[in-house]
């Protein structure tokens, strides 16, 4: 059944990312796009930049976009999409209450740790790296070679870096130029 299918693959999702919905972009497009091709590459960057653009933690929002579009694609209900959006959404976000939960009561006793603190350092790399996949996942020869995308990148990191504007105005400038570009 695609439900339970839907609710294990977003738990074994949520269990093993660790930094947020970008890192999870990896692992989420390996078991959605790659294993069960439930969806395409195309439907999952749609999906992605959709989750970007509303409100919410990204991981999340690909969760529950993700659990609408794959019943809707195999023919259910639109009630049934909903079902499936409110089951990857809760499968994707139990590990992490539950890791949490147990950390905050941990933390009070670890937090001073020489260990804890070299852990906590060691593991940047790694969510760095993820992250950075999940970026590679994104770009396809389309937007990789528009000129637009690379100018409104330089305009954003020039704007953040040496004018220190804030990035929800860059964000928004950012919006609405590739509003009018495209």
């Amino acid at each position: 059944m695609i439900f339970l299918k839907l609710f294990y693959t977003f738990l074994l999702i949520g269990v093993f990312t660790f930094g947020g919905g970008y890192a999870m972009l990896s692992l989420i497009q390996d078991q959605v796009v790659v294993n069960n091709a439930w969806i395409t590459a195309e439907q999952l960057t749609d999906i992605v930049a959709i989750s970007q653009a509303t409100p919410g933690p990204v991981g999340i929002n690909i969760a529950t976009y993700v659990g609408y579009t794959v019943p809707l694609n195999m023919g259910y209900s639109p009630w049934a999409c909903v079902g499936g959006s409110l089951i990857a959404t809760l499968a994707v976000v139990i590990p992490s209450f539950i890791i949490v939960l147990a950390i905050c009561k941990l933390y009070q006793r670890v937090k001073k740790s020489d260990l804890f603190k070299s852990l906590m350092k060691e593991i940047r790399p790694v969510v760095i790296g993820m992250i950075a996949a999940a970026a590679g996942i994104l770009i396809t020869p389309q937007n990789f070679f528009h000129w637009s995308n690379w100018l409104l990148l330089a305009g954003a990191f020039i704007s953040c870096k040496f004018f220190k504007v804030n990035p929800i105005w860059v964000i928004i400038a950012g919006g609405l130029i590739g509003l009018a570009i495209y």
